[in-house]
């Protein structure tokens, strides 16, 4: 949160300008995450200390291209930009413009100059100018009548000079000896002025602004928004033309002004080594098949090098909870902090190196200048299916884990867009269904060969996945379809030149993602855990002191092992515990896709995470240790219905389960990573019944159909 006793300082300016590389330059490590009043779009606050222990407080806004507003981001920066009582309104805007686009970057800095902002202009990326170039910075001064500072974000040159013009601009008045840029027309000044006399206000470009958006702008009260829009209806305003009429105008002002501020130089040698490298990366055919091999290396990355990382935190806390055991002994007491807690931390930590090593390369590509390629070569075709060309990376990393996928989500602009590949996100086939997978397969089809050179089970395995991502996008045609979104659908996206990563930028990024999952998502995985294991461990006191018994004398008939009694009551009181109870109350509604009741506890327990399946199969079928998969596949192969003495795991039956957990959601951790991305639970309530629905329905087909 900002400290209301410091000056607010923002930083402004186009996508990729270096807005963020600027602010880790000011505000180093004093510096947090929070979403603003009333909306989910995130905005970043730092402290920075500026000569003499003087500080002040830097929000970094979203990225802007003008004030005419295509996604939620922009809207909100503009909400905060024309309304003096809006808490993050700034005391203060540096905006910074990229030197190598600096008549593109402009177009928004004029906007602001003409809304009579206190500014500082800061041209960034001077490190990447050719050594010939000398610019004019000068005539950006006079023009703009206001202070402009060269910096470079990469080398930090310059970043002092920035500060301590910071403060002096926050200690003096802005100039209001200022040239607009844009003069308006007859029938806008017209009704312009009208507005600002609604608004109560002397600047007529304000009311301009605000007769373009007064529909959606929340600090309109409504008699302000009904007599904007008679107003608006009574001149004729013509709402599209004007704000084209505008762009060309501020251009063709901007042009001439950036040719005197570079004049006399030639496009840098970076510029054309871009050119060279881009003739390949985004060529129609080469292009997709270098994105995918790239795609395919990152998932291969994330699989890989987490194993070990993942392996450790589970070891970890296993030896954790060992020690818990040892201290505390046998009882619920220790019960709850291993299989509740300690399980409960365990499901949140575990997901870490896959979201660090995927946001590193994320990162890595973003910072270079890669992933804007791959976004515009795939737009027209995911746009097809009501996504975004963004969608593309998110749907790619879920092969992974959908919780950094979801949450990678951030980067697409567009409501609509980004609630669709949020809602498909977890159809994509992830690394916690293989365990699934792997236990299920061999009930499908035998361990053979097809044509001599396939191997069969991975035939099947490849089916699974292709059956994600056709479903992914054919849900995702069907969501378009109902979603309304209240901007346009298309894409706007600056290619940036080629450039080393910043790696200070690459750790704040990925800090950052990290530091979120942990704390937005685990609360909630950590409380669903510790009820899952109350339900799992308790029970009406009859019924588990039955089922004790009944394990007793048991285990003495058929002369059990003390390992094996403990297994074999394990096994009866979790038949008789609340979760057994409500896994015997849904069989009548799974028995229709081949499930019996013991699988109906493994879907339920394994919402925890789906790969708590195959241990909780081993639960329940008392094979001890829950690692040994041939074990529990050699008791599934055994069991047989009570009723009828048909086999339970035909393989018909673990088609219609496989299929189920390709379509299900049973991720705790999805499920709460798509209500703190979304802001609310509707959403995430919305994903978890079709989902459900959709598994359901597929089991059902193929039990019911094949069967």
């Amino acid at each position: 949160m900002t400290d209301t006793n410091r000056r607010a300082v923002a930083l402004v300016g186009n996508p990729n300008a270096g807005k963020s590389s600027i602010f880790n330059q000011l505000t180093g490590l004093r510096q947090q995450t929070a979403n603003f009043p009333g909306v989910t779009v995130e905005k970043k606050i730092g402290v920075a200390v500026l000569d003499k222990g003087t500080k002040v407080d830097i929000i970094d806004l979203p990225g802007c291209y003008s004030l005419y507003p295509n996604s939620k981001d922009e809207k909100v920066v503009l909400e905060i930009l024309t309304d003096k009582n809006n808490p993050d309104n700034p005391d203060l805007i540096v905006y910074v413009a990229d030197i190598n686009h600096l008549e593109r970057h402009l177009l928004l800095a004029t906007q602001l100059h003409d809304l009579g902002h206190h500014m500082i202009l800061v041209i960034n990326m001077i490190d990447t100018l050719h050594e010939a170039v000398i610019p004019d910075y000068k005539a950006l001064e006079k023009r703009f009548n206001m202070p402009v500072i060269a910096v470079s974000s990469k080398t930090g040159d310059h970043i002092e000079d920035l500060k301590l013009e910071i403060k002096k601009a926050i200690n003096a008045s802005p100039s209001k000896e200022r040239k607009p840029f844009y003069v308006l027309n007859q029938l806008e000044d017209k009704t312009a002025r009208t507005v600002a006399n609604i608004l109560d206000t002397e600047n007529i470009y304000l009311a301009n602004i605000i007769a373009h958006h007064y529909k959606w702008m929340p600090h309109l009260s409504a008699a302000q928004r009904i007599n904007i829009a008679a107003e608006v209806k009574h001149q004729g305003f013509e709402d599209i033309r004007f704000q084209i009429q505008e762009t060309m105008s501020r251009f063709n002002d901007i042009q001439p002004l950036t040719v005197r501020v570079l004049k006399n130089t030639k496009a840098n040698d970076t510029a054309d080594l871009t050119d060279k490298i881009d003739s390949i990366l985004t060529n129609r055919v080469a292009g997709p098949i270098l994105f995918f091999a790239l795609m395919m290396l990152m998932f291969q990355a994330v699989f890989s090098w987490a194993q070990y990382p993942m392996e450790w935190i589970e070891t970890g806390f296993a030896s954790a909870g060992n020690w818990v055991r040892y201290v505390f002994g046998q009882g619920y007491f220790s019960d709850l902090i291993v299989d509740g807690i300690l399980a409960g931390l365990s499901g949140v930590l575990v997901f870490i190196p896959q979201i660090t090593i995927l946001f590193l390369l994320i990162s890595v590509m973003e910072e270079s200048g890669y992933m804007s390629r791959a976004v515009f070569m795939f737009d027209n075709i995911m746009q097809k299916f009501g996504l975004n060309g963004r969608s593309m990376v998110a749907l790619i990393s879920s092969g992974a884990c959908a919780v950094p996928a979801i949450m990678s989500t951030r980067t697409i602009s567009n409501w609509k867009e980004r609630i669709i590949t949020i809602m498909v996100a977890p159809l994509i086939s992830c690394s916690a269904r293989l365990p699934v997978y792997a236990l299920l397969v061999a009930f499908v089809v035998p361990q053979t060969s097809v044509w001599g050179i396939f191997n069969a089970q991975g035939l099947v395995f490849m089916g699974l996945y292709l059956l994600g991502i056709v479903s992914s996008l054919v849900t995702a045609y069907v969501f378009s379809l109902f979603i309304k979104s209240d901007s346009r659908s298309h894409l706007m996206i600056e290619l940036p030149q080629y450039k080393p990563p910043i790696w200070k930028n690459v750790f704040y990024n990925v800090k950052e993602k990290v530091w979120a999952f942990i704390w937005n998502a685990g609360k909630i995985i950590m409380l669903i855990s510790i009820l899952l294991w109350f339900l799992a461990s308790f029970g009406p006191s009859k019924n588990m002191q039955a089922a004790s018994d009944r394990a007793q004398v048991e285990a003495g008939n058929l002369n059990l092992s003390a390992d094996e009694k403990d297994n074999l009551e394990a096994s009866y009181k979790l038949e008789a515990s609340y979760a057994g109870i409500l896994g015997k109350s849904i069989e009548p509604i799974i028995r229709p896709l081949g499930f019996d009741w013991k699988i109906g506890i493994a879907l339920i327990t394994s919402f925890a995470a789906r790969e708590v399946f195959v241990g909780t199969m081993a639960t329940i079928y008392s094979v001890g240790s829950t690692e040994d998969e041939l074990s529990i596949k050699e008791k599934m192969m055994a069991e047989k219905r009570p009723d009828t003495g048909v086999m339970v795991y035909t393989p018909i039956t673990a088609l219609s389960l496989l299929v189920f957990y390709v379509f299900a959601m049973q991720c705790m951790s999805t499920l709460a990573v798509t209500k703190k991305e979304t802001g609310s639970w509707k959403w995430a309530m919305v994903q978890l019944t079709y989902l459900s629905a959709l598994a359901y329905l597929s089991s059902l087909f193929i039990y019911q159909v094949f069967g």
